[in-house]
């Protein structure tokens, strides 16, 4: 005797139903082993349990912060990039900077890295994307063996069809021109502007982030590095993508204003080293480069330290580079970044920086990109003003430069912003330069942006709305996964 057609519907629910709940108790299983944070596996294992129709999907595409099976040849040992790579890296070292007794400190952040800071550098600061990309252009243009040419973004506009017939030239001059996108990031670029450079001899690949079987349903990682590498000499590297908003071209959302950084020495094969990794992932290939580093001769060179991190990393090292930037200042932490949804570790490092009587300042914009993330960032601020954090909301524009400055020696500019993404699902890169002018020159770009900038009170936060106060708690709820 058959069910009825009523029956078998409710059936068929109950067994969807069942299922889901399934999938949900054994996907709160995958988060409670391998989410990183407390707050990231109770937020997952809750919405897992509660909502496993819409949780359970989101989880698989979005949950998971380890990538699998990216090989980093500074710390593998066994596969064919590390072997390769070996000797190169040993030529590395031996430019290696060493630091005064009282910056013993400065191993840690080494440690993390993989890599030494290197002597025999010169290094320019470069501010906002017309000194940026005339700079970088400039570099691709006189390239005579090979470019290295890598962003996150990139876009078929007035600035991205530029770099388009910058590499094509030097392609057909016989320059050999490796080009790397992320697909995520660079989702709106045509096939046609990729298929135009690979018929012009351009090598192009993107960063293929769903490779391996337990990738293939993720979007979560990204590839956030922006890295140009010309000849193995010249490097740059910083916070801009390739977009006509970073000229300031797109007014949406004002004036851009971002950071950027030319680096010339060894330190440059340490950049050059690091897209070499993601290349090898994107492809499995490794190309044929110049690894003889050219120490720079002038009457002064820096030490830099190149300091990739990622969701590969055995320690959340982004997260950890920052926490350590802090604890070592004994006079000034200064920070920009455009998104502030800090960690724990982080946040709690600046508060105790504050209350040691370090100046402990934070700059933010005050226009966002990001709406969730703005008002995330609200939830952090009243602990911080209370322990004796400034902080700054830039007015002229959109900030989107990530940069530091650690009392009157060091500084640090690269791609890492304060938030969860960067700190444990992004491929990030950032320059450490000790050297007091450059650090001077940093300064004098943070107090420019100040003025720029207004301070935040403990009033404002009194007098936000009930609707703004509700929205910077909820979203306060999902910093552990944004």
């Amino acid at each position: 005797m058959g069910f009825s057609s009523p029956t078998r519907h409710r059936l068929r629910l109950l067994s969807f139903a069942v299922l889901a709940h399934l999938l949900g108790a054994y996907s709160s299983l995958d988060a409670l082993m391998s989410t990183r944070t407390s707050q990231g596996t109770i937020a997952w294992i809750v919405s897992l349990n509660t909502f496993p129709y819409i949780a359970v999907p989101a989880y698989w595409v979005f949950g998971r912060d380890r990538f699998q099976g990216y090989v980093i040849s500074r710390r593998d040992d066994d596969s064919n990039l590390a072997i390769t790579m070996a000797p190169k890296l040993h030529e590395l070292w031996s430019h290696q900077f060493e630091p005064p007794e009282e910056n013993s400190q400065l191993s840690a952040v080494e440690r993390l890295a993989k890599l030494p800071f290197l002597a025999h550098n010169r290094a320019e600061l470069l501010i906002d994307g017309e000194a940026a990309f005339d700079s970088i252009f400039e570099g691709i243009r006189t390239a005579e063996r090979y470019l290295l040419v890598q962003f996150y973004i990139v876009r078929d506009d007035q600035l991205g069809r530029k770099l388009h017939d910058h590499l094509v030239e030097r392609a057909q001059a016989g320059v050999e021109v490796y080009f790397l996108y992320d697909e995520i990031g660079s989702y709106q670029l045509p096939s046609s502007y990729v298929q135009s450079l690979r018929e012009a001899g351009v090598e192009v690949h993107h960063f293929h982030s769903t490779r391996g079987l337990r990738n293939r349903f993720q979007l979560n990682f990204r590839n956030h590095r922006k890295i140009v590498v010309a000849d193995g000499e010249r490097a740059w590297m910083g916070g801009m993508n390739v977009g006509d908003e970073y000229l300031g071209i797109n007014m949406d959302l004002g004036p851009w204003r971002d950071t950027h950084l030319k680096l010339e020495g060894p330190a440059a094969l340490a950049l050059q080293m690091v897209f070499v990794e993601d290349w090898y992932w994107a492809t499995e290939q490794i190309p044929d480069l110049d690894w003889q580093p050219a120490p720079q001769n002038s009457h002064k060179t820096l030490p830099v330290l190149i300091l990739p991190s990622g969701p590969a990393d055995r320690f959340e090292t982004a997260s950890l580079m920052m926490q350590q930037a802090i604890q070592s200042a004994q006079q000034r932490i200064w920070i920009a970044s455009p998104y502030f949804v800090p960690d724990e570790g982080v946040l709690n490092t600046l508060k105790l920086a504050a209350l040691r009587g370090v100046d402990v300042r934070i700059l933010i914009p005050e226009v966002p990109d990001n709406p969730l993330l703005y008002y995330a960032a609200y939830a952090f601020i009243g602990p911080l003003l209370d322990a004796g954090v400034e902080v700054f909301r830039y007015q002229n524009g959109f900030l989107h430069g990530k940069a530091f400055l650690v009392d009157h020696h060091g500084a640090g500019v690269g791609t890492v912003n304060l938030d969860n993404r960067s700190f444990r699902l992004n491929f990030e890169v950032t320059a450490i330069v000790l050297d007091a002018d450059f650090a001077a020159e940093v300064e004098a770009m943070f107090i420019q942006d100040f003025t720029l900038s207004r301070r935040m009170l403990m009033e404002d936060l009194e007098n936000l709305s009930l609707r703004h106060r509700v929205f910077s708690r909820g979203a306060y709820l999902f910093a552990p996964v944004l």
